[in-house]
């Protein structure tokens, strides 16, 4: 079963989240960032899945204190909106969208019973980066692709949960050295490099790819299964 459902952040702002709940009782929470095209269809989609998998999935709307009810796909306008929506969010004072982030973790938690994990894609990936990070409540975090999570102020910052990495080795978003980069800072954190391109694990990008997309699957559920138990 799935919903949208509104939480309230601790400034009092209302964000949509998007609920996929399993059939029996939830294993746990897993709470879901989307890349830069909002709550979309693919987004959904991943979140429907951990609920096929037992686990009670939230998907917040990252860019609803930019703009209400983004839903892009991936076409260049699409790219060049969300890219926009980004910034904007990026720019917001103090916690901002952390706090959205926060209440998303604390319904899972509450709604599911169990342990938080978190996992994000792209920009959500660095989001699920800085939720590791400085957040409370996670008990995993995995990051697939996530764009800037190589820059020295983030290699800089130290996660307080259990943390995986996704990357490509041929993303032109996030190069080689600066995947290397953060290995060498971070052995703590499981990375795992894939002979893809960003986005693998999304079938509506061009770069998606579907062997490199299900080992990622794979990995990420065996993680939260043992960090989630």
């Amino acid at each position: 079963m799935s919903q949208f459902i509104d939480l309230k952040a601790a400034d009092g702002f209302i964000v949509p989240a998007y609920v996929a709940k399993p059939a029996g009782k939830p294993r746990g929470g897993v709470v879901v960032l989307q890349e830069i095209f909002g709550v979309n269809s693919h987004i959904r989609s991943v979140a429907d899945r951990f609920a096929e998998q037992g686990y009670l999935a939230v998907a917040p709307a990252t860019m609803e204190r930019a703009k209400p009810g983004v839903d892009l796909g991936y076409s260049d306008a699409d790219m060049t909106a969300g890219f926009e929506l980004k910034t904007a969010v990026s720019a917001l004072p103090g916690l901002g969208v952390l706090q959205d982030i926060q209440a998303a973790i604390d319904y899972a938690a509450q709604a599911s019973g169990g342990k938080v994990g978190i996992v994000g894609f792209c920009w959500g990936g660095l989001l699920s980066w800085h939720a590791a990070c400085t957040l409370k409540g996670l008990s995993a975090a995995i990051a697939y692709y996530g764009g800037g999570i190589t820059a020295k102020e983030e290699i800089a910052r130290q996660p307080k949960c259990p943390t995986m990495a996704h990357f490509g080795d041929q993303d032109h978003w996030i190069p080689m050295e600066g995947i290397q980069a953060f290995v060498n800072a971070h052995p703590e954190v499981e990375v795992h490099v894939y002979p893809a391109h960003h986005g693998f694990n999304c079938e509506q990008r061009g770069a998606y790819n579907e062997s490199v997309a299900k080992i990622a699957r794979e990995r990420s559920l065996a993680f939260f299964a043992a960090k989630l138990a």
